[in-house]
């Protein structure tokens, strides 16, 4: 299985292929991505230099356009997937089917990939974007059951790639709202959750601290207590009269003992989440990724799951906490 590894800016990228990813995922400096933070992604000479860092070392670049745009501004999509044609990325990861649309007809030859944020969780909608837009790939979403990765990899007619170790989302990817119901911005358009813009922390005199989004309160940290970047569905509110997260803990993916099972689904690549993380969490996640499965590929039979590897992962987890999600759930 091939390791698809996060690149927000080129630190980012040099660390992911240094420590041995087989691929990076980058986005453009605008809204056609959906980790489209102040600050964040690449304009570009600085993706010219990131393509050139990596294909002299033998990774891939995936060019993410996952969002979704409206019938006026479809040309900056447009104009985006054919600069990907002349970068020459080796694939692009999109979501809304104008955009495939267009890449499968204007530039064929470029690979395209079904972005998580397509929402495809069935066997014949992933073959409708083959068969209509000629897909090399599809991402799962991480709403999907074990049963029901191995069942797609039996059924559908192209590889797949799952969400391996990284933030935990508790939507089907494509479908959130919540973060457009605070702040009238949507992340499926406008490529972030929780923009910059709408944040406000306030200090408190006993050194706890809160945060708003749009004026709404989403959490109140102690002092002693790590703070995570605001977002409505890991937010801390009262419900009956106790406080608590009400929708998700902050906590992240980490499918690692699953290796086995996912390379016997015929899953072909693992993808780690985290484009707005930084150079040390791409580089350590990476890095033990890159272990766990060299091992497995040099004997899977005999592979086993280290403690020194959770370890690693666990320090770069969000909440220092770490789930199989809906992975291991009974029902499906």
């Amino acid at each position: 299985m091939k390791l698809v590894c996060p690149a927000g800016n080129l630190p980012a990228l040099r660390a992911a292929v240094d420590a041995g990813a087989d691929a990076v995922y980058i986005g453009f400096r605008n809204q056609t991505n959906a980790r489209a933070f102040p600050g964040l992604n690449f304009d570009e000479a600085e993706m010219r230099e990131g393509i050139a860092y990596a294909r002299a070392r033998g990774c891939q670049v995936y060019l993410a356009l996952n969002t979704y745009p409206d019938s006026g501004q479809l040309p900056l999509w447009q104009q985006a997937v054919d600069q990907a044609a002349l970068l020459q990325v080796d694939a692009i990861i999109a979501a809304e089917m104008a955009v495939l649309d267009y890449a499968s007809r204007h530039h064929p030859k470029m690979a395209r990939h079904l972005s998580v944020q397509g929402s495809a969780t069935t066997a014949p909608a992933i073959r409708y974007a083959y068969e209509r837009f000629g897909i090399a790939r599809a991402v799962l979403p991480r709403v999907l059951s074990l049963q029901q990765v191995q069942r797609l990899c039996e059924t559908t007619p192209v590889p797949l790639e799952v969400f391996a170790f990284g933030s935990l989302c508790i939507m089907v990817e494509g479908r959130c709202q919540l973060s457009s119901y605070v702040t009238g911005v949507s992340p499926n358009r406008h490529g972030v959750c929780s923009p910059a813009s709408f944040v406000r922390w306030e200090e408190h005199e006993d050194n706890s601290r809160s945060v708003r989004l749009n004026g709404v309160l989403i959490d109140r940290f102690g002092s002693d207590e790590p703070a995570g970047y605001p977002t409505v569905c890991k937010g801390r509110y009262e419900v009956g009269n106790e406080v608590f997260h009400a929708l998700e803990e902050p906590t992240s993916l980490n499918t690692l003992e699953l290796i086995p099972q996912l390379a016997k689904a015929g899953v072909v690549a693992l993808k780690v989440e985290g484009r707005q993380r930084g150079a040390a969490y791409v580089a350590a996640v990476a890095r033990t990724w890159r272990q766990a499965l060299d091992q497995y590929a040099q004997n899977p039979e005999g592979w086993q799951m280290r403690s020194q590897w959770q370890q690693w992962l666990a320090v770069h987890a969000e909440g220092q906490q770490t789930t199989l999600g809906p992975y291991h759930r009974a029902w499906h």
